[in-house]
């Protein structure tokens, strides 16, 4: 029998504040945490707003030096994994260092000291470029730095796939699990690339919302009138633990992580496919892994962007997997709520599949006022539904073509 994996701690830092009850307390509520940039002056650009982890100040949490030595999406990272861990109630003196890992995910990593220096070299020369250039803008930062701040000593990397990262970080850490490899697994996403050049990135694509006025109605997936994505930051980690290796020390368990689907378009970079082929076969294969029929699953977290191609590709890809029972799931997209989180998108949207199930909540999907004719389901619009949910999807799609496919279910 194959090892089963299960979620005993959550750890996350969102548009919401520190946390994942904050998370979970916004979501329930349909609350918008989308406003103006804060973090540099947006006049210039032509979007100004974004789901922004507001009044961050690192140095409430880490001392001068760290600050100086740790990236934003480290930072991120960092908090989250010790809120899982205490989460958890996971004592790692009492633990076997050698079999608990991490991975962590993220989509662009250290763009924000990237960028700082890149000036620094054009307006003040090669000398003053800070010597931890390098170890703070490397894509595996991050997770290097969880393990080392916690002690972990087994497997250990990064898993970088756009906004998929986070999803594929889980399924890899599950898999870790389920081989042998590891009893407890940190793993998630982590994302801090709102920065000017990375605004000017997405804005130049032309792909997110200007809606500069009324940013808490910015994000609208499904809704005939969105114009576009919002950009966000953040990070969600998850203790990710063998099911008995967790009943052993009377953890409390959330739910299990059961399934896992990964695959690629093979299309555009950018793009989705045109018929959602390859996002249908990652939640087919996610099915399979778990051992579930499409009739099993009573909600999906969406992907749901807020943008023309992929809500309605997501749509058909889901009716080419559920056929009939797609009219009877709960799907709603959070980030009508958050923003668009990119590398991190996975790893707080499964923190919010994962309490769905515990507390038999759908979320909404908020600002869904004008439905599209093409995105015909139900997207529990406007206000959170009460329901029990037994399996549930959650959904990545990123540049490059990947799709990443969650199942978790209860135990």
């Amino acid at each position: 029998m194959k090892r089963r994996v299960v979620v005993t701690g959550l750890g996350a830092v969102s548009p919401f504040g520190l946390g994942a009850p904050a998370l979970w307390a916004g979501v329930k509520e349909g609350r918008s945490g989308i406003a103006r940039i804060t973090l540099f002056d947006p006049a210039e650009f032509p979007v100004h707003i974004a789901g922004e982890v507001k009044g961050f100040d690192p140095e409430a949490h880490f001392d001068r030096k760290a600050v100086r030595h740790l990236d934003r999406v480290t930072q991120f990272a960092l908090l989250c994994a010790e809120e899982a861990r205490k989460d958890a109630g996971l004592d790692l003196d009492r633990t076997d260092r050698d079999r608990v890992g991490a991975v962590i995910g993220s989509g662009i990593g250290g763009l924000d000291t990237t960028e700082k220096q890149v000036m620094t070299l054009h307006e003040r020369g090669v000398r003053r470029v800070s010597p931890f250039l390098v170890p703070m803008m490397m894509i595996n930062a991050a997770t290097g730095e969880v393990a080392i701040a916690q002690g972990l000593r087994g497997p250990n990397f990064c898993v970088s796939s756009a906004c998929a990262s986070a999803n594929h970080a889980l399924g890899v850490a599950a898999m870790t699990i389920r081989a042998g490899q590891a009893d407890v697994m940190f793993a998630g996403g982590s994302e801090a690339a709102l920065t000017p050049i990375g605004l000017a990135g997405f804005c130049s694509a032309r792909a997110l919302s200007k809606r500069n006025e009324e940013p808490e109605r910015a994000s609208r997936p499904f809704d005939r009138d969105r114009d576009g994505f919002v950009f966000g930051e953040g990070a969600g980690v998850l203790v990710l633990e063998e099911l008995e290796h967790a009943r052993a020390r009377g953890a409390r368990i959330y739910c299990e992580l059961s399934g896992f689907g990964n695959t690629d378009d093979a299309f555009h970079i950018t793009a989705p496919h045109s018929e959602g082929e390859g996002a249908s076969r990652a939640m087919a294969m996610a099915l399979r892994d778990a051992g579930l029929a499409p009739t099993d699953i009573q909600y999906i977290n969406a992907h749901g962007t807020s943008t023309e191609l992929n809500d309605k590709l997501e749509t058909m890809a889901i009716k080419r997997v559920f056929g009939d029972h797609a009219g009877r799931l709960a799907i709603s997209s959070t980030k009508s709520m958050i923003g668009h989180l990119l590398g991190a998108a996975g790893g707080v949207e499964a923190i919010i599949t994962a309490l769905s199930i515990h507390e038999g909540v759908a979320p909404p999907t908020i600002n869904l006022e004008n439905p599209d004719p093409e995105c015909d389901l139900d997207y529990v619009p406007g206000t959170a539904r009460p329901m029990e949910i037994g399996a549930a999807l959650s959904n990545t799609f990123g540049f490059g073509g990947h799709n990443a496919c969650l199942l978790f279910q209860r135990v």
